[in-house]
């Protein structure tokens, strides 16, 4: 069950490219793990409560009005540690649309009860899918792994699997 939310204001569509806005409610305890994006720029800026970002090895705690931004290529994360919800803004430049359709896709997957209590999907393949949908590369250890993933996800794409997640999910909830 994924337990944040995502609200779409602003699609790569309607800019023209130019950048991907969303809002985001993270719960206590919500997050991600450290991963790097190779094509695009990413920017957290609190509208409430206070997130948590880590860009490379520097940590930041940000609250209302404060903002970091992720050059591509940089390995990062959020989180909240706090007690409370946090509202961010998260915007993308440039914009991205595939990572717009992997998070309807991620968000109609935890939905349907295919993902784990960290909102990752509990099948592999579509696990690859999306992280390669989103540009997420694993980083640390877990980085290894980035070859396989790849592979899998241009297996899973042959196969048909990436199409009938964006036809099922295309509207889904984010």
């Amino acid at each position: 069950m994924q337990r944040d939310r995502v609200t779409f204001l602003k699609t790569a569509a309607e800019t023209g490219g130019e950048l991907t806005l969303l809002e985001m409610e993270v719960v206590p305890g919500g997050g991600n793990s450290l991963h790097i994006h190779t094509t695009y720029f990413e920017c957290f800026t609190v509208i409430a409560g206070d997130l948590g970002v880590q860009i490379g090895a520097q940590q930041y705690q940000l609250r209302e009005g404060e903002s970091e931004v992720v050059p591509a290529g940089v390995v990062h994360r959020w989180y909240n540690s706090g007690a409370t919800p946090a509202r961010i803004y998260v915007e993308l430049w440039p914009g991205h649309a595939r990572f717009e359709q992997a998070l309807r896709v991620a968000y109609g997957l935890a939905t349907d009860g295919l993902t784990n209590t960290a909102g990752i999907p509990k099948n592999i393949l579509h696990l690859v899918l999306l992280a390669q949908m989103s540009d997420i590369r694993l980083a640390g250890p877990a980085a290894a792994m980035n070859p396989l993933f790849g592979a899998l996800a241009r297996l899973v794409r042959r196969l048909g699997v990436e199409a009938r997640l964006r036809e099922r999910y295309s509207t889904c909830c984010a």
